[in-house]
């Protein structure tokens, strides 16, 4: 039968008697604090934006509200797949399907369209899934980051919230 070597880890680092003061620690928060504050207030590195007048720019890759894209012709390209649904983690995404009679074919292209789709904004991670799941490129994150609101129902992006007015061709790759 062997040996076994066992390491104690609390005992390999000691700190220094002044790391044990309660005065360092309190010293060098401080410091951070005040190099900050030299940088913000002489230097103009402010940290924090005038929010409503002023916008922050977002990199091309920032992923924001949901939207929904319609095609060239100005119909829905939201078929009702349900893929965006089966693939989401957070379990955010309801869909009721509904089938296209014809007093409605000219605003569809495929025999079925999503009658109800919400996505709840208080379980969304984000996480661009729905976007990368959807096989007809009718769901995007490139809407407006915004997303303050005073209550719940207004954090649940409906249909008619979410589509675009107008159609046009999907630009670009999607990322």
């Amino acid at each position: 039968m062997g040996t076994i070597n066992v390491v104690n880890v609390a005992a390999k680092h000691k700190p220094s008697w002044y790391q044990r003061l309660y005065s360092y620690s309190i010293a060098k928060g401080l410091w951070i604090t005040l190099k900050h504050f030299i940088k913000a207030a002489f230097l103009k590195g402010a940290v924090t934006l005038e929010f409503p007048e002023k916008k922050r720019k977002f990199s091309s890759r920032f992923r924001g509200m949901h939207t929904m894209k319609r095609d060239e012709i100005g119909r829905e390209r939201c078929t009702s797949c349900f893929c965006c649904m089966w693939i989401c983690p957070a379990d955010a995404i309801k869909i009721e399907a509904g089938h296209v009679t014809p007093e409605i074919q000219h605003l569809h292209p495929e025999d079925k369209f999503a009658k109800k789709f919400e996505i709840d904004l208080l379980r969304c991670i984000f996480c661009g899934m729905c976007e990368e799941a959807c096989p007809k490129g009718a769901i995007y994150l490139d809407g407006p980051a915004e997303m303050a609101a005073d209550n719940r129902e207004d954090l649940i992006l409906t249909k008619e919230r979410m589509m675009q007015k107008v159609g046009g061709p999907i630009l670009g790759e999607r990322v």
